[in-house]
C-alpha cells in the first residue's frame, strides 16, 4: 500500500483554503501552486523576478522535505495574469530547471491575490534524479 504525506509550509493559505504545499505519493512528489510569498513574513515582493525567485525557495524547502530536489522534477507550471512577466523570469527559471528540462507549460490566468504575478506548480519523482 502505498504510503501518502501531506507537506505543509506554514503559509496561512493552506490552513485557509484546506491544501497542503506538497504530497508525496508513494515515489511521486506533487507540489501545489506556489506563490511570491515569504511564508516565514508573510510578504510578497512587486517584482515578478524576485517573486518567481521566491516561488523557487518555496518550492525547493518542499522538495527537500519530501526527499528530493529540483533535479527530480519532470513536470512544471507557471500560471502569470501577464505574459509579458514571462520572459524577464526566464534566467532565474534556467538556472533552476535548465538542466533537468522537465516538460512545461506557461499558462496566462488570474491568481488569488492582485499581488501575486506568478504562480509556480510541480511535480516531482523521487529517485529520479538526485533523491536516494
Amino acid at each position: 500500500m502505498t504510503k501518502r504525506r501531506a507537506i505543509l509550509s506554514g503559509s496561512v493559505f493552506e490552513e485557509r483554503i484546506g491544501y497542503a504545499r506538497a504530497v508525496v505519493d508513494g515515489d511521486w512528489v506533487h507540489v501545489s501552486g506556489t506563490t511570491g510569498f515569504d511564508y516565514s513574513t508573510m510578504t510578497i515582493s512587486d517584482d515578478v523576478v524576485e517573486q518567481a525567485e521566491q516561488c523557487l525557495r518555496n518550492i525547493g524547502a518542499a522538495l527537500a522535505e519530501a526527499g528530493c530536489g529540483f533535479a527530480d522534477v519532470v513536470r512544471v507550471r507557471y500560471l502569470l495574469p501577464d505574459r509579458a512577466d514571462f520572459e524577464p523570469c526566464w534566467p532565474a527559471l534556467r538556472r533552476t530547471f535548465g538542466e533537468v528540462r522537465p516538460a512545461a507549460t506557461m499558462m496566462m490566468c488570474g491568481l488569488a491575490d492582485p499581488r501575486m504575478k506568478i504562480e509556480i506548480e510541480v511535480y516531482a519523482r523521487r529517485g529520479g534524479g538526485s533523491c536516494v
